[in-house]
């Protein structure tokens, strides 16, 4: 299904792809892993008045909110970004998900990602596509809302993180280990039906499943 690079420093194996995939068009996950990335990428030498800057997901929640992926994003990547890139938002605040749908269709009429940072639950969710949701299921809409027990959210669909060049799922943890061997394998779990061209999964040691044999 994908790639398994392991490492003990995923900002470095994280940044080293960041740079040779080149991206104009990104689209940012939310969550603790990939924050200690996006604070590395601020420090970079890369054209970001270049790029578009999208979200994976978000929970509907203000950007002040510490449950924000919009907020952290922000805070440790963007707001330090001289010039800095196009950034599509998706508001918490007002969970529109028909609304940041019209937004994107005006801005690219045509959506191809050309990097995509996803997390993966333990569940083997990814953005806000999380097993048996119906979302799963969507295949004309960009931008879909989601039920959750904690805060309703909206996400990218799968139509739009296929459309990436390259998926890079950043991994940390044992808690993980299980989700990244479904992965892998392309089992019926939700980050394995991101049919990005290329799909790559960094994780740490804890997180990486036993080679067979």
């Amino acid at each position: 299904m994908g790639e398994l690079l392991v490492t003990d420093d995923l900002v470095g194996a994280a940044t080293d792809e960041f740079l040779k995939a080149a991206p104009r068009v990104l689209a940012l996950g939310g969550g603790a892993t990939p924050r200690p990335l996006y604070e590395g990428l601020a420090s970079i030498d890369y054209p970001w008045s270049e790029v578009d800057v999208l979200f994976t997901d978000e929970r509907c929640v203000p950007p002040a909110h510490p449950d924000s992926n919009v907020g952290m994003v922000d805070r440790v990547l963007l707001r330090r970004l001289d010039p800095p890139p196009r950034v599509h938002r998706m508001r918490g605040e007002t969970c529109d998900a028909d609304a940041h749908e019209v937004e994107l269709r005006r801005a690219f009429g045509a959506l191809r990602l050309d990097m995509a940072v996803l997390g993966l639950g333990a569940d083997g969710h990814t953005a806000s596509l999380f097993p048996g949701d119906p979302v799963l299921q969507e295949r004309t809409r960009w931008v879909a809302g989601v039920t959750r027990p904690d805060h309703p959210r909206i996400t990218l669909t799968l139509p739009v993180l296929s459309s990436a060049r390259l998926a890079l799922f950043l991994v940390a943890g044992e808690e993980k280990r299980d989700a990244v061997a479904r992965l892998l394998a392309g089992e019926d779990v939700p980050a394995a039906l991101v049919g990005a061209d290329r799909v790559v999964v960094v994780a740490d040691p804890a997180a990486s499943p036993p080679r067979p044999g």
